[in-house]
C-alpha cells in the first residue's frame, strides 16, 4: 500500500513537486523574487517601482512615452539590448561548459581579455582586406581564449592544481599583459589606441539600418551560433558524453575508459574559447578603437551568475544572458525615470543569492513533500484499519454459529 502511495505522489505534489523536479522553474522563481525585492527596495527609498518596470519594458520592446505622454517606438533600444547581452551570453557559456565537466572556471575575465587583446592587435596590424580582416581577428580571439583556458585545464589534469586558484591568478596576468601589449602599440595613450580600419569592424550596414544606428553587430549571431554549438557538443556528441561523465564522477569515467585528462583539458579550452570570442566581439563590435584595460571589466564574473541562473544549459544560459543584458542596458533609462541605476546591481546580487539558496529551497520542498506523503500514508493506513475492523465485526456472528 505504501509503495502504491509513493508511486502516485508525484502526480499529486502540485506546485511543490513541480518546483522540486524542475531547475528551470526554480530559476524563474528566484528571478521573480529578485525583481520583487528590487521593487520593495525602490519603495523603501521613496520612489515608485513602476519606473523600473517601465525601463525594462522600454529595453525589451523599444516602446516608451515621451514627456507629452505620447507613445513612441524606437528599435534602437532593442538593438542596444541585444548587443550588450552578447558578452554575458558567451561568458555564461564559458562557466557553464566547464561546470558540466565538473570544473569551476572563474577565469572568464582572463580568457576574455586574451581574446580582446589579440583582436585589438590584429585589427591594427593585419592587411585591410574586407571580411578576411575581421574574420582572422575573431578566429585568433577564439584560439587565444582556448589557449588561456587550456593552460588551466592542463595544470588541473596533470598536477591537480586547483582551477579556482589558477584562473584567478591568470585573470590578473592577462590584465597586465594586455595593458603592456596595447600600450606598446604606436599611437596608443593611457586609454585607447588609434582608430581601427573599417575592415576590422564587425558592424554591418544592414544591422545599422535595421536598428536605427544601434551598435548591434555580427557578434549577436556569433553568440547564437555558440549556443547551438554548446548544445550540440554537450548533448549530441561522444565528447560531450565524456565531459558530462567526467563531471559526474571522474573515477567512474576513468574506469569506463573515458580519457579524463583529455576531457579536463578540452573542457577548459572550449570554455575559454567562448570567453575569447566575447573579447573579440566587444573589441571589434562595440568600439571603433582599441581600449587599454584598466581593471577587470566584470563580464567573466557576471558570466558565472548567468550560468547559474541558466542551470548550465544552452537555452537557459541564452535567456539568462539576455536577462542580465536587459538589466545592464536599463540602467541609464532608469535614471531618466527617477530610479537609481544601482538597483539593477542589487537585483543581480539578489538573484545570485537566491540561486545559491536553491539547494536550501529544494531541501525545504523535499521536507514539505515528505510531510504530505506521511499524512497521505497515515490516512490510507487509517482507512485500511477501519475497513479491517468492520470486516472482522461482520464476520464475528458467523463464527458463533
Amino acid at each position: 500500500m505504501k509503495q502504491q502511495v509513493l508511486k502516485n505522489t508525484p502526480h499529486k505534489g502540485g506546485i511543490v513537486n513541480f518546483l522540486l523536479h524542475s531547475d528551470g522553474a526554480v530559476s524563474v522563481l528566484v528571478v521573480i523574487l529578485g525583481f520583487l525585492f528590487g521593487a520593495l527596495l525602490i519603495r523603501l527609498v521613496g520612489r515608485n517601482p513602476v519606473g523600473m518596470y517601465k525601463s525594462f519594458f522600454q529595453v525589451l520592446t523599444g516602446i516608451f512615452w515621451n514627456n507629452k505622454g505620447v507613445m513612441k517606438w524606437e528599435v534602437r533600444y532593442i538593438g542596444e539590448w541585444l548587443n550588450i547581452s552578447v558578452p554575458y551570453i558567451l561568458c555564461g557559456l564559458t562557466m557553464g561548459f566547464a561546470a558540466r565537466a565538473g570544473l569551476f572556471n572563474i577565469g572568464g575575465e582572463g580568457q576574455y581579455l586574451s581574446g580582446l587583446t589579440i583582436a585589438t592587435v590584429l585589427a591594427i596590424y593585419l592587411p585591410q582586406i574586407p571580411v578576411l580582416h575581421w574574420f582572422i581577428a575573431i578566429l585568433a580571439a577564439i584560439l587565444f581564449g582556448a589557449v588561456w583556458g587550456g593552460i588551466v585545464g592542463f595544470l588541473k589534469a596533470k598536477f591537480e592544481v586547483s582551477e579556482v586558484v589558477a584562473t584567478i591568478m591568470l585573470n590578473y596576468i592577462a590584465l597586465y599583459i594586455s595593458r603592456i601589449i596595447i600600450l606598446g602599440i604606436p599611437g596608443s595613450n593611457t586609454y585607447q589606441t588609434v582608430a581601427f580600419p573599417k575592415t576590422a569592424l564587425i558592424r554591418v550596414a544592414f544591422l545599422d539600418a535595421l536598428t536605427n544606428g544601434s551598435k548591434l553587430n555580427l557578434g549577436f549571431f556569433f553568440a547564437v551560433i555558440s549556443v547551438i554549438v554548446y548544445w550540440f557538443l554537450m548533448e549530441k556528441t561522444n565528447l560531450g558524453f565524456g565531459l558530462r561523465a567526467t563531471g559526474f564522477n571522474k573515477d567512474a569515467a576513468r574506469y569506463a575508459g573515458i580519457p579524463v585528462v583529455k576531457s579536463i583539458v578540452l573542457s577548459m579550452a572550449i570554455s575559454g574559447a567562448f570567453a575569447g570570442l566575447a573579447g573579440g566581439v566587444v573589441a571589434l563590435g562595440s568600439f571603433n578603437f582599441g581600449r587599454v584595460p584598466v581593471v577587470l571589466e566584470g563580464y567573466g564574473f557576471t558570466g558565472i551568475a548567468v550560468a547559474l541562473v541558466g542551470n548550465n544549459t544552452a537555452g537557459g544560459t541564452l535567456l539568462a544572458g539576455l536577462l542580465f543584458g536587459m538589466l545592464a542596458r536599463a540602467q541609464g533609462i532608469m535614471q531618466d525615470n527617477g530610479i537609481p541605476k544601482e538597483i539593477t546591481f542589487i537585483i543581480q546580487g539578489l538573484i545570485v543569492v537566491f540561486i545559491a539558496l536553491r539547494a536550501g529551497l529544494k531541501i525545504y520542498l523535499q521536507w514539505r513533500l515528505k510531510k504530505d506523503l506521511g499524512k497521505t500514508v497515515q490516512k490510507s493506513a487509517s482507512g485500511v484499519g477501519a475497513d479491517t475492523a468492520g470486516a472482522a465485526h461482520t464476520e464475528a456472528p458467523k463464527e458463533d454459529k
